[in-house]
């Protein structure tokens, strides 16, 4: 599958805000980047700070911007504007009104939605037909996700739709989530979850998951019990979404399928043995877009959700 024009009338700042750095990009008509910014994320500095840094950002690169869309972390609801949670990556974060806040400071109409969305919307433009529908996976320091049914993307209430993270998962039962709950995917699927799950298999400490990888490819036995362990839950997870959507594609991206046959293997075994038989030759796939995924799908969010206009109240 190849990537195709993106439905861009102009050119659009694309802006991706994580908690530790800001992406800029001014997109093109067509999906291409003609320009690149990034700058820290003033995480512990409250909203405010970060609207101003997201303002700031988007000066960098503008050249005849017509709009700015803003794919960010939290729940984040595109119809109202507002980021309805947030973890404490970003001090202050939940409740601020991102898309009137920023449109009030850069005089632009701005679009927003949840980064792991507006990074699968180029992917779901990717499939054949406008009634496609894509199944999308981000497992990294977190597990995010987003779904799309039949050409549309579903944002449910408050925006919350599409965290396949907090799926109860049985290997991770009685274990703390970061959400406050406990036993789910999260804790066991994502980057720090398995290397939490090999530091209690092995009795010593791993520094981070690329080093729990390098000892599994070594093949001792608790760094590759701990990798498949948390591929496993995830493929299973992801192979009743599936069964429960019926989507065309699943696009699973993030750092932690990166890190080797090992784990993207026992993913698609565990994924295709829970496939109903309409879908058994449906098989997970990487993405498309590389590093730019994240701000293009952010500018593009500027054609698919509600522009939030200067000096409108929220």
């Amino acid at each position: 599958m190849s990537t195709r024009p993106l439905p861009l009338p102009g050119p659009v700042i694309g802006l991706d805000l994580g908690g530790t750095k800001i992406a800029a990009a001014l997109v093109g008509p067509g999906g291409t980047v003609l320009a690149r910014h990034t700058r820290p994320t003033p995480a512990t500095e409250g909203a405010e700070a970060v609207l101003d840094a997201l303002r700031d950002a988007a000066r960098t690169v503008d050249d005849g911007a017509t709009a700015i869309g803003v794919a960010a972390a939290g729940v984040i609801d595109p119809r109202s504007g507002m980021v309805t949670s947030a973890t404490d990556s970003i001090r202050g974060w939940a409740g601020t009104a991102l898309g009137t806040g920023l449109a009030d400071r850069t005089g632009l109409p701005v679009a927003c939605d949840n980064d792991v969305r507006a990074t699968a919307g180029p992917e779901l433009a990717a499939v054949d037909g406008d009634r496609a529908s894509l199944l999308f996976a981000a497992i990294g320091t977190g597990v995010g996700g987003a779904l799309a049914c039949d050409g549309r993307m579903l944002h449910g209430a408050a925006g919350i739709a599409g965290h396949i993270g907090h799926l109860p998962s049985p290997e991770a039962a009685g274990l703390d989530c970061t959400c406050g709950g406990a036993g789910h995917l999260e804790v066991i699927a994502s980057g720090p979850g398995i290397t939490a799950l090999y530091e209690r298999l092995a009795g010593r400490t791993a520094d981070r998951l690329q080093t729990v990888a390098e000892r599994a490819a070594q093949g001792e036995d608790s760094a590759v019990r701990a990798v498949v362990t948390g591929a496993r839950a995830a493929g299973r997870a992801l192979g009743g979404l599936a069964n429960a959507f019926g989507p065309d594609r699943v696009v699973v991206g993030g750092g932690v399928p990166q890190i080797g046959p090992l784990y993207w293997d026992a993913l698609t075994d565990a994924f295709t043995h829970e496939l109903m038989p309409p879908l058994r030759r449906l098989r997970p796939t990487a993405p498309l877009y590389g590093h730019d995924a994240a701000v293009i799908g952010a500018a593009v969010l500027s054609t698919t959700v509600p522009l939030h206009r200067p000096g409108v109240p929220q």
